[in-house]
């Protein structure tokens, strides 16, 4: 059986640095937006919006749509974050949950 290396601490500590610059971008994003909003400026694409969500900065942009009331009845743009959120959310689960995710190592090995 082979044996796979161990991740060490500063693996970790990127990988938490990285997604909290992409929640922090994204909680930004819908921050600029929302003030272009309100002064009649150049939009930030809801296209965008959703990338950043969907690239890991999915609580940044639900934080950002709550705290500044943005986009929040907006459809499908709504849809579209909430399935985004929800994808992650089950994602995460598996991934904690150690027999999902022994059973798919076991599986991609």
């Amino acid at each position: 059986m082979m044996q796979t290396a161990q991740p060490d601490f500063s693996d970790y500590l990127l990988f938490a640095i990285a997604i909290a610059a992409l929640n922090g971008a994204s909680f930004a994003a819908f921050a600029w937006d929302k003030w272009r909003a309100r002064n009649d400026g150049w939009r930030v694409p809801e296209r965008t919006l959703l990338t950043l969500a969907a690239v890991g900065g999915s609580v940044g942009a639900v934080f950002g749509q709550i705290l500044l009331r943005h986009k929040t009845r907006k459809e499908p743009f709504r849809t579209h974050l909430r399935l985004i959120v929800g994808f992650q959310t089950f994602v995460l689960i598996i991934l904690l949950v150690p027999q999902s995710r022994n059973a798919i190592l076991a599986y991609l090995q």
